[in-house]
Protein backbone atom coordinates (compact mmCIF):
# COMPACT_ATOMS: atom_id res chain seq x y z
CA UNK A 1 0.00 0.00 0.00
CA UNK A 2 1.57 3.56 -1.23
CA UNK A 3 1.53 6.34 1.61
CA UNK A 4 -1.07 8.34 0.08
CA UNK A 5 -3.56 5.40 0.28
CA UNK A 6 -2.49 4.47 3.85
CA UNK A 7 -2.81 7.54 5.30
CA UNK A 8 -6.58 8.05 3.38
CA UNK A 9 -7.73 4.62 5.14
CA UNK A 10 -6.52 6.03 8.55
CA UNK A 11 -9.32 8.31 9.56
CA UNK A 12 -11.44 5.32 8.98
CA UNK A 13 -9.74 3.42 12.44
CA UNK A 14 -9.27 6.07 14.17
CA UNK A 15 -12.62 5.95 16.43
CA UNK A 16 -11.28 2.65 17.07
CA UNK A 17 -8.45 3.00 17.80
CA UNK A 18 -9.22 5.98 20.75
CA UNK A 19 -11.94 3.30 22.17
CA UNK A 20 -9.28 0.97 22.42
CA UNK A 21 -6.69 3.48 23.94
CA UNK A 22 -9.34 4.86 26.63
CA UNK A 23 -9.95 1.70 27.62
CA UNK A 24 -5.60 1.41 28.97
CA UNK A 25 -5.73 4.50 30.65
CA UNK A 26 -8.48 6.24 32.62
CA UNK A 27 -6.43 9.41 31.78
CA UNK A 28 -8.23 10.59 28.71
CA UNK A 29 -5.24 13.11 27.47
CA UNK A 30 -3.04 9.98 27.96
CA UNK A 31 -5.25 7.81 25.33
CA UNK A 32 -5.25 10.46 22.58
CA UNK A 33 -1.14 10.42 23.16
CA UNK A 34 -1.46 7.46 22.47
CA UNK A 35 -3.19 7.34 19.43
CA UNK A 36 -1.55 10.38 18.49
CA UNK A 37 1.80 8.84 18.29
CA UNK A 38 0.38 5.51 16.86
CA UNK A 39 -0.20 7.59 13.51
CA UNK A 40 2.99 9.41 13.73
CA UNK A 41 4.63 6.10 13.60
CA UNK A 42 2.51 4.37 11.33
CA UNK A 43 2.62 7.13 8.96
CA UNK A 44 6.49 6.90 9.33
CA UNK A 45 6.79 3.18 8.52
CA UNK A 46 3.55 3.53 6.43
CA UNK A 47 6.48 2.29 3.44
CA UNK A 48 6.64 -1.60 5.60
CA UNK A 49 3.15 -1.80 5.81
CA UNK A 50 2.98 -5.49 2.87
CA UNK A 51 -0.97 -5.90 4.16
CA UNK A 52 0.00 -9.05 5.29
CA UNK A 53 -2.54 -7.91 7.82
CA UNK A 54 -5.21 -4.97 8.37
CA UNK A 55 -4.89 -1.98 8.44
CA UNK A 56 -6.49 -2.19 11.98
CA UNK A 57 -4.48 -4.76 13.24
CA UNK A 58 -1.29 -3.01 12.39
CA UNK A 59 -2.49 0.00 14.21
CA UNK A 60 -3.40 -1.38 17.05
CA UNK A 61 -0.01 -3.37 17.07
CA UNK A 62 1.85 -0.35 17.43
CA UNK A 63 -0.57 1.02 20.06
CA UNK A 64 -0.32 -2.00 21.86
CA UNK A 65 3.74 -1.82 21.75
CA UNK A 66 3.43 2.02 22.98
CA UNK A 67 0.94 1.23 26.10
CA UNK A 68 3.23 -1.63 26.91
CA UNK A 69 6.12 0.41 26.73
CA UNK A 70 4.33 2.74 28.73
CA UNK A 71 3.69 0.62 31.51
CA UNK A 72 7.39 -0.98 31.64
CA UNK A 73 8.41 2.55 32.44
CA UNK A 74 6.24 3.33 35.16
CA UNK A 75 7.24 0.07 36.88
CA UNK A 76 3.93 -1.87 36.22
CA UNK A 77 4.43 -5.23 38.71
CA UNK A 78 5.06 -7.99 36.07
CA UNK A 79 2.11 -9.44 34.01
CA UNK A 80 2.57 -12.66 34.88
CA UNK A 81 2.67 -12.12 38.92
CA UNK A 82 -0.47 -10.66 38.23
CA UNK A 83 -1.73 -13.67 36.17
CA UNK A 84 -0.46 -16.15 38.24
CA UNK A 85 -1.58 -14.81 41.60
CA UNK A 86 -5.20 -14.29 40.30
CA UNK A 87 -5.32 -17.42 38.63
CA UNK A 88 -4.32 -19.71 42.04
CA UNK A 89 -7.03 -17.98 43.92
CA UNK A 90 -9.61 -19.21 41.19
CA UNK A 91 -8.24 -22.81 41.58
CA UNK A 92 -9.53 -22.92 45.06
CA UNK A 93 -12.71 -24.08 45.46
CA UNK A 94 -14.17 -21.97 47.81
CA UNK A 95 -13.43 -19.15 46.01
CA UNK A 96 -16.06 -17.50 44.55
CA UNK A 97 -17.96 -13.97 43.77
CA UNK A 98 -21.22 -12.20 44.10
CA UNK A 99 -22.27 -12.58 40.16
CA UNK A 100 -24.95 -9.89 40.32
CA UNK A 101 -22.70 -7.07 41.65
CA UNK A 102 -19.98 -8.21 39.33
CA UNK A 103 -22.32 -7.67 36.44
CA UNK A 104 -24.00 -4.59 38.00
CA UNK A 105 -20.39 -3.30 37.96
CA UNK A 106 -19.38 -4.79 34.48
CA UNK A 107 -22.45 -2.54 32.97
CA UNK A 108 -21.88 0.82 34.48
CA UNK A 109 -18.53 2.48 32.48
CA UNK A 110 -16.97 4.15 35.44
CA UNK A 111 -16.81 1.17 37.30
CA UNK A 112 -15.60 -1.28 34.48
CA UNK A 113 -12.75 1.09 33.28
CA UNK A 114 -11.31 1.14 36.54
CA UNK A 115 -11.65 -2.71 36.85
CA UNK A 116 -9.75 -2.88 33.46
CA UNK A 117 -7.23 0.12 34.64
CA UNK A 118 -5.84 -2.51 37.35
CA UNK A 119 -5.22 -5.46 34.80
CA UNK A 120 -1.51 -5.52 33.33
CA UNK A 121 -1.39 -4.08 29.93
CA UNK A 122 -0.48 -7.07 27.82
CA UNK A 123 -3.79 -8.71 29.99
CA UNK A 124 -6.12 -5.45 29.86
CA UNK A 125 -5.01 -5.31 25.59
CA UNK A 126 -6.09 -8.84 24.88
CA UNK A 127 -9.83 -8.83 26.66
CA UNK A 128 -10.72 -5.40 25.22
CA UNK A 129 -9.48 -6.22 21.90
CA UNK A 130 -11.53 -9.78 22.06
CA UNK A 131 -14.20 -9.27 23.89
CA UNK A 132 -15.15 -5.36 23.54
CA UNK A 133 -13.38 -4.99 19.90
CA UNK A 134 -14.30 -8.45 18.27
CA UNK A 135 -11.17 -9.25 16.86
CA UNK A 136 -10.28 -12.89 16.49
CA UNK A 137 -7.73 -14.60 18.75
CA UNK A 138 -5.21 -15.07 16.11
CA UNK A 139 -5.56 -11.13 15.29
CA UNK A 140 -4.77 -10.66 18.99
CA UNK A 141 -1.92 -13.34 18.64
CA UNK A 142 -0.42 -11.16 15.85
CA UNK A 143 -0.73 -8.09 17.32
CA UNK A 144 0.27 -9.16 20.26
CA UNK A 145 3.39 -11.00 18.32
CA UNK A 146 3.02 -14.17 20.64
CA UNK A 147 1.53 -17.58 19.20
CA UNK A 148 -2.26 -18.48 19.12
CA UNK A 149 -1.84 -20.54 21.96
CA UNK A 150 -0.22 -17.79 24.47
CA UNK A 151 -2.98 -15.39 23.17
CA UNK A 152 -5.53 -17.92 24.35
CA UNK A 153 -3.93 -17.85 27.71
CA UNK A 154 -4.22 -14.23 28.08
CA UNK A 155 -7.90 -14.01 27.33
CA UNK A 156 -8.72 -16.78 29.91
CA UNK A 157 -6.71 -15.60 32.37
CA UNK A 158 -7.96 -11.43 31.21
CA UNK A 159 -10.90 -12.37 31.94
CA UNK A 160 -10.44 -13.79 35.27
CA UNK A 161 -8.43 -11.22 36.19
CA UNK A 162 -11.47 -9.05 35.32
CA UNK A 163 -14.14 -10.64 37.11
CA UNK A 164 -12.04 -10.86 40.06
CA UNK A 165 -11.35 -6.70 40.05
CA UNK A 166 -14.72 -5.95 39.67
CA UNK A 167 -15.92 -8.02 42.85
CA UNK A 168 -13.05 -6.38 44.39
CA UNK A 169 -14.35 -2.60 43.42
CA UNK A 170 -17.60 -4.08 44.30
CA UNK A 171 -16.17 -4.72 47.90
CA UNK A 172 -14.54 -1.27 47.68
CA UNK A 173 -17.21 0.94 46.81
CA UNK A 174 -19.46 -0.65 49.53
CA UNK A 175 -17.01 0.32 51.91
CA UNK A 176 -16.91 3.62 50.17
CA UNK A 177 -20.61 3.96 49.95
CA UNK A 178 -21.20 7.69 50.30
CA UNK A 179 -17.94 8.93 50.27
CA UNK A 180 -18.53 11.64 47.30
CA UNK A 181 -15.66 11.25 44.19
CA UNK A 182 -13.37 7.60 43.17
CA UNK A 183 -10.06 7.71 45.40
CA UNK A 184 -8.37 8.67 41.82
CA UNK A 185 -10.31 11.45 41.25
CA UNK A 186 -9.48 12.92 44.51
CA UNK A 187 -5.88 12.50 44.47
CA UNK A 188 -5.72 13.41 40.79
CA UNK A 189 -7.00 17.12 42.16
CA UNK A 190 -4.98 16.90 45.43
CA UNK A 191 -2.30 18.90 44.02
CA UNK A 192 -4.06 21.69 42.81
CA UNK A 193 -6.06 21.70 46.13
CA UNK A 194 -2.84 22.64 48.08
CA UNK A 195 -2.38 24.97 45.57
CA UNK A 196 -5.68 26.39 46.11
CA UNK A 197 -6.06 26.24 42.13
CA UNK A 198 -9.51 24.75 42.06
CA UNK A 199 -12.78 26.17 42.06
CA UNK A 200 -14.33 26.66 45.08
CA UNK A 201 -17.28 23.34 44.37
CA UNK A 202 -14.75 21.74 43.28
CA UNK A 203 -12.35 21.69 46.10
CA UNK A 204 -15.39 21.68 48.44
CA UNK A 205 -15.84 18.13 46.92
CA UNK A 206 -12.38 16.94 47.32
CA UNK A 207 -12.72 17.84 51.39
CA UNK A 208 -15.58 15.99 52.20
CA UNK A 209 -14.10 13.13 50.27
CA UNK A 210 -11.21 13.36 52.56
CA UNK A 211 -13.52 14.04 55.36
CA UNK A 212 -14.99 10.25 54.66
CA UNK A 213 -12.55 7.86 52.98
CA UNK A 214 -10.94 5.86 55.14
CA UNK A 215 -7.68 5.29 52.73
CA UNK A 216 -6.83 8.93 51.04
CA UNK A 217 -6.51 11.08 54.11
CA UNK A 218 -2.84 9.61 55.00
CA UNK A 219 -1.90 10.29 51.49
CA UNK A 220 -2.96 13.87 51.84
CA UNK A 221 -1.19 14.25 55.13
CA UNK A 222 2.17 12.65 53.33
CA UNK A 223 2.03 15.21 50.43
CA UNK A 224 0.97 18.01 52.66
CA UNK A 225 3.98 17.02 55.09
CA UNK A 226 6.43 16.76 52.27
CA UNK A 227 5.51 19.94 50.31
CA UNK A 228 6.24 21.95 53.83
CA UNK A 229 9.33 20.33 54.40
CA UNK A 230 10.45 21.27 50.64
CA UNK A 231 9.24 24.54 51.52
CA UNK A 232 11.44 24.99 54.88
CA UNK A 233 14.37 22.87 54.58
CA UNK A 234 15.61 24.56 51.45
CA UNK A 235 14.82 27.98 51.63
CA UNK A 236 17.94 28.55 54.43
CA UNK A 237 17.69 32.70 55.22
CA UNK A 238 21.46 32.19 55.85
CA UNK A 239 22.61 31.14 52.27
CA UNK A 240 25.19 33.48 50.86
CA UNK A 241 26.71 32.60 47.45
CA UNK A 242 30.10 33.25 47.42
CA UNK A 243 31.73 36.11 44.96
CA UNK A 244 33.90 33.98 42.91
CA UNK A 245 31.31 31.59 42.55
CA UNK A 246 28.48 34.03 41.81
CA UNK A 247 30.75 35.60 38.75
CA UNK A 248 31.55 31.92 37.69
CA UNK A 249 27.99 31.40 37.08
CA UNK A 250 26.75 34.87 35.61
CA UNK A 251 30.06 34.51 33.19
CA UNK A 252 28.65 30.85 31.88
CA UNK A 253 24.91 31.89 31.62
CA UNK A 254 23.53 32.99 28.63
CA UNK A 255 24.35 35.80 26.75
CA UNK A 256 27.29 36.32 28.73
CA UNK A 257 30.66 37.47 27.04
CA UNK A 258 33.08 35.18 27.11
CA UNK A 259 36.04 37.84 25.92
Amino acid sequence: MDADAFAAALPAELPGLLRYARTLTDDTAQAEDLVQATVVRALARSGGFRAESSVATWLHRILHNLAVDAARRSHEQPSEDVAEAVEAMWRKDDYTVDAAAVVARAETRSDLREALSHLPASYRTVVVLHDAEGMTVREIAEIQEVTLAAAKQRLRRARMMLVSQLATGHERRQALRGVPLLCWQARRHVSDYLDGDLAPAVAQTVEKHLETCPTCPPLYAALVGTTNALNTSTRDPDTVVPPELAERLLNHSPGASTS
